[in-house]
């Protein structure tokens, strides 16, 4: 069963290090400690029961509770479900920035280096068109390059 563990936010990773720790100790029935990323103040606890993870994580530091029902599985698999986006960015794409200072401007690829995760691009809608590198996770194609 897995039981949602409230705890002080920004303190996760350090609460499930400790609580880890604990369980190579003890022999309570704990078969995981997880953090995810998209759960702030959050870990989850695989146990037994919920008996046996109240045990466990009772006394603390930086722990505030335990969520009163068990996690169901459906829950447990949209949360640990990875969503892959993938985009294939060409020399001659136009690209608009979704991050960073450039953030809303267009560009042109002019280059890709895929070993460094890198675009070299030129702004569009500028007086002198300068080349900027930036990595491709800060870009998203808005038009794909005319093949010729």
């Amino acid at each position: 069963m897995y039981f949602a563990v409230k705890v002080t936010s920004g303190q996760e990773k350090i609460v499930a290090t400790m609580l880890q720790n604990k369980a190579t100790k003890s022999d309570l029935p704990i078969y995981a400690v997880l953090v995810l990323s998209g759960m702030k103040g959050y870990i989850i606890v695989e146990a037994e029961n919920e008996v046996a993870c109240s045990n466990f994580v009772s006394g603390e530091h930086n722990i505030k509770g335990l969520l009163k029902s068990p996690l169901t599985q459906e829950e447990i698999d949209k949360i640990l479900e990875t969503k892959t986006f993938a985009q294939t960015i060409e020399k001659g794409d136009l690209i608009e920035f979704i991050n960073g200072p450039f953030k809303g401007y267009k560009a042109k690829v002019l280059k890709i280096d895929d070993q460094k995760n890198d675009l070299t691009v030129e702004l569009m809608d500028v007086v002198v068109p300068i080349p900027i590198t930036t990595k491709i996770s800060s870009a998203k194609v808005i038009q794909k390059a005319k093949n010729i």
